[in-house]
């Protein structure tokens, strides 16, 4: 229960650093309104984040990670690995035209500030391992140490980032979700080929003199 409750109120301080950053901006959110916001103190907010950014990010972050990793797992079992990932964005799709300005001003957001791109990043990794996690048992053929599930839930991630990021550089005109299945479907995975070690080269003795 301890842990359930610490769990609760991280989420809720990041949500409300979320909400608060999408309505005023960076400049305007303060990690007293954050706090003031989740009704704790700002003690209480450094036990569980050391900056605004962090919990900003995880904000932005979270609740698109778990739509995600409920999105795969909802997929048919018979999809493999790549046919699951593009299947389960569909669900994405009307999220996008249903909360299209919140997803651009927070997009934009975290452009426009580095430290919170940097921490975006940070937390993007955990999508990764996330999303490998759950596709790891659609690969039939996984072998020992197998790179393939992490690595797909990189190029997902990258996708999504070049998606992202060609979009807002053409000022939100194109289609979000268009540009997105054009990217993830890019994507290709092969098992990893077992390569021979080299031999060591033979190193000649001189004879005793």
């Amino acid at each position: 229960m301890r842990e359930r409750k610490r769990l609760a109120t991280h989420q809720r301080i990041a949500d409300e650093a979320a909400r608060l950053a999408t309505d005023r901006g960076m400049s305007g959110t303060t990690i007293e309104g954050i706090a003031a916001a989740a009704e704790i103190g700002r003690a209480t907010f450094f036990r569980y984040f050391d900056t605004k950014e962090i919990a900003i990010a995880e904000g932005f972050s979270t609740p698109w990670l778990t739509m995600m990793i409920e999105a795969l797992e909802a997929q048919p079992a018979e999809f493999g690995p790549l046919e699951a990932v593009v299947s389960a964005f569909r669900h994405f799709e009307q999220v996008l035209a249903d909360d299209f300005d919140a997803i651009l001003r927070q997009s934009r957001l975290s452009q426009s500030s580095p430290g919170l791109q940097a921490w975006t990043q940070h937390v993007f990794a955990r999508f990764e391992q996330a999303i490998g996690a759950a596709l790891s048992p659609r690969f039939t053929d996984l072998q020992p140490d197998d790179p393939r599930p992490r690595m797909l839930g990189a190029l997902v991630m990258a996708a999504i980032r070049l998606a992202m990021d060609q979009w807002l550089a053409g000022d939100a005109e194109g289609d979000l979700a268009q540009l997105t299945r054009d990217a993830l479907t890019c994507i290709a995975v092969v098992p990893p080929t077992k390569q021979p070690r080299p031999e060591e080269p033979a190193v000649e003795h001189e004879a005793a003199q």
